[in-house]
């Protein structure tokens, strides 16, 4: 069953991805076919987790068909990989990754498929505490485009420091140079609802498909290092840096750095409140943390307001 693969990566790599345990969560559009993609390239261990059930509007952008409409799409994505992999082990989780947050314990990579910025922004910071990597990826307004990126804990950017250079369009030190033109980032700088087509959709998942599987296979022979951090691609005419617009079907490895002021994960915070701390014995007021000068976008209240 496995011949061809083997034959691609090797016998070596094709049981290390044997050995892997990738966490899925959101088994949306682009979430169930990551999950599927990833069962049919030798992933053998998974735990999906989502709180939706699909619905008849899902079919024509999911890899699930109508068989499975009013399945959890957890459950519904498990039952195609273990028909595509028999072999595979999946646990499906049924509700809000908040809840759930113990199956991420013992994972390698967490792709997190889910639309809302404030979740990414929650599964950011556990993963930084569990020290766990993450794969994150969008597909713009009508199917435009898309990007994705691998979060290595404190080895280069957390997804805050990440989103703050993407998604509201800030100035990046890029070589190119010139602002980021997000033309489909919404004023709450988050991803316009409503992607393309089905294919706009698994062009992009296709992509984050095959950086995961390189992720996880570093250290080995099959690995190939990337350019950059940060992949974006286009399907249609999109101006990625603004007045350069770019042709359909090409694409832009961007660095993004780490924000050494970051909120999440910036190493000046960390290191001013240590400092503050062991000063006071241990406590820190808010008034303290303010009064520092270690942050310049906090605005703290008055305690008696």
């Amino acid at each position: 069953m496995w011949q061809r693969v083997e034959r691609l990566i090797g016998a070596d790599n094709l049981g290390r991805l044997a050995e892997k345990k990738v966490a899925v969560v959101g088994l949306g559009s682009g979430g169930g076919f990551v999950a599927l993609s990833l069962a049919m390239s030798g992933i053998v261990n998974f735990v999906l987790v989502d709180n939706d059930d699909l619905e008849r509007g899902n079919v024509t952008r999911h890899v699930c068909d109508l068989r499975y409409v009013g399945r959890n799409k957890a459950e519904a994505v498990a039952d195609l990989i273990e028909n595509r992999n028999p072999g595979a082990q999946v646990e499906s989780r049924a509700g809000l990754i908040e809840d759930h947050w113990d199956c991420l314990d013992d994972v390698d990579i967490l792709v997190a498929a889910v639309d809302s910025e404030q979740v990414k922004f929650t599964i950011n910071e556990q993963c930084l505490k569990r020290g766990l990597c993450a794969s994150y990826a969008g597909v713009y307004e009508r199917g435009e485009g898309g990007d994705h990126v691998i979060i290595r804990p404190f080895e280069g950017p957390c997804y805050a420091c990440w989103s703050e250079a993407t998604r509201d369009g800030v100035m990046v030190a890029l070589s190119p140079g010139g602002d980021l033109d997000y033309g489909m980032i919404g004023e709450a700088g988050t991803l316009e609802a409503e992607p393309g087509l089905w294919v706009n959709v698994t062009k992009v998942a296709g992509i984050q498909t095959d950086l995961i599987i390189n992720e996880l296979l570093r250290g080995a022979s099959a690995h190939e290092p990337m350019p950059a951090n940060t992949l974006i691609v286009t399907n249609g005419y999109m101006d990625i840096f603004e007045g350069q617009e770019n042709e359909p079907h090409t694409g832009v490895w961007l660095e993004i750095g780490r924000d050494p002021d970051c909120l999440v994960c910036g190493e000046r915070l960390k290191q001013g409140v240590r400092k503050l701390v062991e000063s006071d014995e241990g406590s820190i007021s808010l008034a303290d943390l303010a009064a520092s000068g270690l942050t310049t976008d906090i605005e703290f209240e008055d305690e008696d307001d």
